[in-house]
């Protein structure tokens, strides 16, 4: 039996809108005036991530191309990206199509500096009370990506959709050894909208989604940073 983990009640979908034309206050009044009636819950706050993948990046690869059944690693935290990182959680992002799942853990606590290796974070890990199902994939990944970006969260009237606006999109290169994270680029122009909400809820989304005046986009901010990194280092 799994231990001191969350999931998802339900497995749902996550539409994600990149929009690169509009004000985040222009995009946040045409969500105010959506028929669903979103209304602001919660602070803003920065949301920072580790991302985790195998040495030839198969979660890269697999989310790039669009692989049906695919996955996403990553630790997440609120507030600060660097110092002593307190409540970080692990997360694991199951896709098949365009539903998606998600398994949830707490970790201890560690210190995210130029020090930060992957050997610090197998620590964390072997002290954190992980299954063992958990620890066995995490044996062959290592860190690849660390990215911050602002986020603002919306729910509609009925309380059946929720919605989040990220902006001021930041990425940086990590690995397994000491980290300088020299290298780093910012998304300042763009910004993404997702709309999450239970299956079953499919055809009253489309009834919100036609009164946005931007399209639904594939977009991975896990793919996104990587690409960007690649092409920056290229350089």
């Amino acid at each position: 039996m799994l231990k001191d983990y969350t999931q998802q009640s339900k497995a749902r979908f996550e539409r994600k809108f990149a929009v690169s034309r509009l004000s985040k206050q222009e995009i946040e009044l045409v969500i105010k005036q959506n028929s669903a009636f979103f209304s602001e819950i919660y602070k803003q706050r920065y949301v920072n991530n580790i991302y985790l993948d195998t040495p030839n990046l198969t979660f890269f690869f697999d989310n790039n191309v669009g692989k049906s059944n695919r996955k996403k690693i990553r630790i997440r935290w609120y507030g600060d990206m660097f110092g002593m990182i307190s409540y970080p959680i692990l997360e694991f992002k199951i896709k098949t199509g365009a539903v998606g799942n998600k398994f949830s853990f707490p970790l201890r606590s560690f210190l995210l500096d130029n020090n930060f290796s992957f050997d610090l974070l197998k620590q964390v890990f072997h002290k954190s009370d992980l299954p063992q199902w958990a620890l066995n994939q995490l044996d062959i990944l290592e860190p690849t990506l660390l990215n911050r970006y602002k986020r603002k969260y919306f729910r509609s009237f009925d309380k059946d959709f929720r919605l989040t606006i990220d902006s001021d999109i930041n990425y940086a290169n990590i690995t397994s050894r000491i980290n300088t994270f020299s290298y780093k680029y910012n998304d300042e122009f763009d910004i993404v909208v997702e709309l999450k909400y239970d299956i079953e809820k499919n055809d009253s989304a489309q009834q919100i989604t036609n009164q946005f005046p931007f399209r639904m986009t594939k977009n991975s901010k896990y793919v996104n940073g990587i690409s960007k990194l690649k092409r920056s280092l290229a350089v």
